[in-house]
């Protein structure tokens, strides 16, 4: 029993830390933007997801691994709607340094938001009486793919927003295949997270379901 109070402990001081990392980006992302309506819908969905997450903490908890991932991704959304995802520092050095075409910082994101099939697939299969099998898998595929596909015509509204060609938008940079590109990112993420991650996923979900930590 003292086990399982210090491990529930351990647990949510990351949990908790998760959440200021989280909070503390999210303030430094709204001060002096790019571009302010550009801001909104980049950053919006996540805030959204986040004050559901955080709704739901209690009522319905999630393995450390799904909010890390989920930590990770909104950080990420964060930081490219402070910047605009074409405009990314770090991004923009490794472009120059290595005489790249384009800023990858989004086809980057794009494939970090692939992991979040982890998060989908938790969901299925602590909230559904679906067996955990092919059709788990196929439906998390199916979510994160849906998900991407928002945030690209979130991008686009951005683009609407901002006056600014779609071509030259954020990460399209002038690619007329950058939506096709950015998909198939989330897919290989999903598949990287398919293949690395299932095993340890599993354990996390059937420890979570033998302990209560609230």
């Amino acid at each position: 029993m003292l086990k399982t109070d210090c491990e529930g402990s351990l647990l949510k001081r990351i949990h908790v830390f998760l959440l200021l990392a989280v909070t503390g980006f999210f303030v430094w992302s709204c001060v002096k933007p790019a571009y302010y309506p550009v801001w909104v819908l980049e950053v919006g969905p996540s805030v959204i997801a986040l004050v559901i997450v955080i709704y739901l903490y209690n009522r319905t908890r999630l393995t450390t691994l799904s909010y890390v991932i989920i930590a990770i991704s909104t950080i990420l959304t964060f930081i490219g709607g402070h910047y605009t995802y074409d405009d990314v520092p770090l991004f923009d050095w490794l472009q120059k340094t290595y005489d790249l075409k384009r800023n990858h910082y989004d086809r980057f994101g794009h494939l970090i938001k692939g992991l979040l099939f982890i998060v989908f697939r938790e969901i299925l299969i602590i909230k559904t009486a679906l067996p955990v099998g092919r059709w788990v898998q196929f439906l998390a595929f199916c979510i994160s793919l849906s998900v991407a596909a928002i945030y690209e015509i979130v991008e686009w509204l951005a683009s609407k927003i901002g006056n600014r060609e779609t071509k030259d938008f954020m990460g399209a940079q002038g690619d007329m295949w950058d939506s096709q590109w950015d998909m198939s990112l989330t897919l290989i993420g999903s598949v990287l997270a398919l293949v690395l991650l299932t095993r340890w996923h599993n354990r996390l979900i059937a420890n979570l379901k033998e302990k209560d930590w609230s």
